[in-house]
């Protein structure tokens, strides 16, 4: 597998790259990384233990070869990667397919030292199975036990030990290698090889014959429980990265071109048009040039309805054509993709440290060399309480195995890790642990209403017309005035009424309408002051209608000449941004949630307020401008809340950087994305709520697998020490409390 750093420019000065770290087991590995990679000038450090990875950012100016030796300093081993690789290939050490390597000789070395253990466990256990010399078979046994099946251990702890560091494999080692070398002594010198039969088998508590000091099963269990362990936690850890494995390995890997060539995917150029056929996967993000297609989204958006596309529909690469054939032009490819952009955002926030870890991580630095004083202190104190030796040990052996803490270094970034995952499933990117924590608190959501309520286009909501006038005639002739325009509400008016014939003779009139012939008469479209200008009728039907459609949006009177020559208005059309289908929804979903909900637009208040009315929103600040906003969120906070801003526009920037979390609509602008912590893939704001129910279950779960990993710790050191739990149980116990951890959060990927 290959192993690295993958960077790209950030800053002038800095660039940010991802580390890939080899023989990491616990979370004293994981601060003796982090403390090397900082040591070098200039470099920032975050190291994740369940994705065996780092998150560095560096000078411009520095090596990246310097991060590798650094890494190789502290006792580990790190290679480089090319950037193809990272977006086309495996996405990450936790990503491997379950025959790379480290995987199946895993397999293999338990189930052989599985095998081996079974006899020897048996013979330690069982009185009956006993025979005269059954410890020298055990001792046969157990020696391929301690020295091939817990390899992996001892390695990593020869490894730290170089570096003068101590980790969870250094009890491991300590602890199987004090059982085996004390059961070794006793058989070759003391009085254990003379006996036949041991009748004193207990599973709690020490083993008090002077003569029965032979812990040969135990050094068999703990050495299987603990390579148990580590197998379902490397499988576990993978079933946790399924989400970006996925994302990775949506990239169609060939793509045809228009001359009926197939190329690599890496050939293909932005303005390239390929083809994408009923049922195939497209390439890379574009436009569409010609067909028609539904385009299945699931994957990118997590939207279930297929969307229709036509000739000038954005599409995203990655997603799947059905019922059409396309021909698409290339806007992004590689690197620059929309689903390369998701998948780096999510192994991003993968690699992210929350405030918790931290402390876990500062924590797990300085327990390894406590809990081996502590083991020293128990034999100490057993042998000063005039008990005998054979006890003491037997307590401090279990002392040293119980304690290794990585459950405590797998609570986080595990969780983390599947939380993430399962919100960009859900449509959800995060940028990382900060915006999880963040939006746990949120008791206030401030949104934006064009682009994040609305549809953020302008289209014809309703026509009222004058008496004896149609209004499909009415909208066909409006219609021909003003398709010459690209105004956004001449194109609303031509696209509600569909292909026809532009007018002639026309005039414009900035800023106030235009006027041209059509079907052979004088016709206007335009403001109500046009109207007025040019002497038109305007009766009070269409006078009523003026002012109420000007109370939610904007109003177009449109008329002509009579069969008499007489100029008349004939109809109103109000124009309006329309509501987002699921803006009720998402509202009424937060007020049930018991979160605040605060309408912050630059539009004029009338329109604003009838909005927030169709809403059900209580709170409306209009006419905003961007610095306004900004003002707005610092005096929400200074009353003590914890604001969540929704926007999608470049004039949203600020706030939602101001805001203690910031949530971009995906289809928005990108410094609103850049700006925020959270991104919703799709326009739908129903997004919103999803995001901070899946912070806060992610939240939860890491704070369940803290609790456990420190009461785990807390309640069975003490139970250790005072001779109170077997060493076999111990280990049993300790691989334990790693599988609950990762199995505990695996339940955040059945999240809705």
């Amino acid at each position: 597998m290959s192993k690295g750093i993958i960077t790209d420019g950030v800053q002038d000065s800095t660039r940010t790259g991802v580390l890939e770290i080899e023989g990491m087991t616990c979370a004293s590995c994981v601060a003796r990384v982090e403390k090397k990679l900082r040591g070098v000038e200039g470099v920032e450090a975050a190291v994740n233990l369940a994705t065996e990875s780092a998150r560095v950012v560096f000078p411009e100016s520095l090596d990246p070869e310097r991060l590798v030796a650094a890494v190789r300093t502290a006792g580990y081993d790190a290679r480089l990667r090319v950037e193809h690789q990272h977006h086309e290939a495996s996405g990450g050490h936790v990503h491997e397919s379950e025959d790379a390597a480290g995987s199946t000789p895993l397999r293999t070395r338990l189930l052989v030292t599985l095998a081996l253990a079974i006899p020897v466990v048996a013979l330690g256990m069982i009185p009956a199975l006993q025979f005269p010399g059954w410890q020298w078979v055990s001792f046969a046994l157990a020696t391929p036990i301690l020295f091939w099946g817990g390899w992996p251990f001892h390695r990593a702890t020869l490894r730290n030990a170089r570096h003068g560091a101590a980790t969870m494999d250094t009890l491991i080692t300590l602890g199987t290698f004090a059982a085996y070398l004390w059961s070794t002594w006793a058989l070759f010198f003391g009085s254990a090889g003379e006996i036949g039969l041991r009748h004193d088998v207990v599973l709690f508590g020490p083993v008090h014959d002077a003569t029965a000091l032979v812990y040969f099963e135990v050094v068999a269990a703990v050495t299987v429980f603990l390579l148990l362990g580590r197998f379902v936690e490397q499988r576990s850890t993978r079933r946790a990265g399924a989400a970006l494995r996925s994302l990775m390995e949506l990239g169609a890997k060939e793509v045809e071109l228009t001359d009926s060539t197939t190329v690599p995917i890496g050939d293909l150029a932005v303005g390239d048009l390929f083809v994408v056929r009923p049922g195939g996967r497209l390439a890379a993000d574009g436009i569409v040039v010609e067909g028609t297609a539904s385009i299945d989204q699931s994957m990118v958006t997590g939207e279930s309805l297929p969307v229709d596309v036509e000739a000038g529909a954005s599409v995203t690469g990655g997603t799947l054509a059905a019922g059409g054939r396309l021909v698409v032009r290339a806007t992004s490819v590689g690197a620059d993709t929309r689903l390369a952009h998701i998948a780096r955002l999510v192994e991003e926030a993968q690699l992210g440290k929350s405030r918790v870890q931290r402390l876990a991580d500062r924590i797990s630095a300085v327990f390894v060399p406590i809990v081996i004083v502590l083991a020293v202190a128990t034999l100490v104190g057993w042998l000063l309480a005039g008990q005998p030796i054979s006890a003491g040990f037997t307590a401090a052996v279990a002392v040293l195995i119980i304690a290794c803490p990585c459950a405590l270094g797998l609570a986080t970034p595990i969780a983390i890790l599947v939380g993430t995952g399962r919100a960009a499933q859900l449509g959800v990117l995060v940028t990382g642990p900060e915006a999880l924590e963040a939006a746990e608190h949120v008791d206030t959501v401030v949104l934006d209403k064009t682009g994040t309520l609305t549809r953020g286009a302008m289209s014809l909501v309703r026509v009222v017309t004058d008496e004896g006038t149609d209004a499909v005639d009415a909208t066909r002739i409006a219609a021909a005035l003003e398709r010459g325009s690209e105004h956004p509400i001449a194109r609303a008016i031509a696209a509600a009424a569909g292909p026809g014939t532009p007018a002639t003779a026309t005039e414009a009139l900035p800023g106030r309408g235009v006027t041209g012939r059509v079907d052979g008469r004088w016709a206007f479209a335009g403001r109500p002051e046009l109207a007025v200008d040019l002497g038109a009728e305007v009766s009070p039907a269409l006078t009523a209608a003026i002012a109420e459609g000007g109370s939610r949006g904007t109003v177009v009177v449109a008329g002509g000449e009579d069969e008499d020559g007489e100029l008349r208005a004939r109809a109103v059309f109000e124009i309006s941004d329309t509501l987002r289908p699921e803006s009720a929804n998402a509202v009424r979903e937060l007020h049930e949630a018991g979160i605040d909900v605060v309408l912050l637009t630059g539009d004029g208040r009338a329109i604003a307020e009838a909005v927030a009315s169709d809403l059900g929103i209580e709170t409306v600040r209009a006419e905003v401008l961007p610095e306004g906003k900004l003002a707005e969120i610092e005096r929400l906070r200074s009353q003590g809340r914890v604001i969540a801003m929704v926007g999608d526009g470049v004039n949203d920037a600020a706030a939602l950087a101001a805001a203690d979390l910031g949530i971009a609509m995906g289809g928005g602008a990108d410094a609103a994305m850049h700006a925020g912590d959270i991104t919703l893939v799709t326009d739908d704001p129903r997004g919103i709520l999803t995001a901070l129910r899946l912070s806060r279950r992610t939240m939860r779960v890491i704070r369940g697998n803290l609790f456990w990993a420190f009461a785990y710790n807390v309640a069975a050191l003490p139970l250790a020490a005072l001779g109170l739990l077997n060493p076999m149980l111990a280990g049993a116990a300790m691989a334990f409390s790693s599988v609950f951890v990762v199995l505990n959060s695996l339940r955040l990927r059945r999240a809705r």
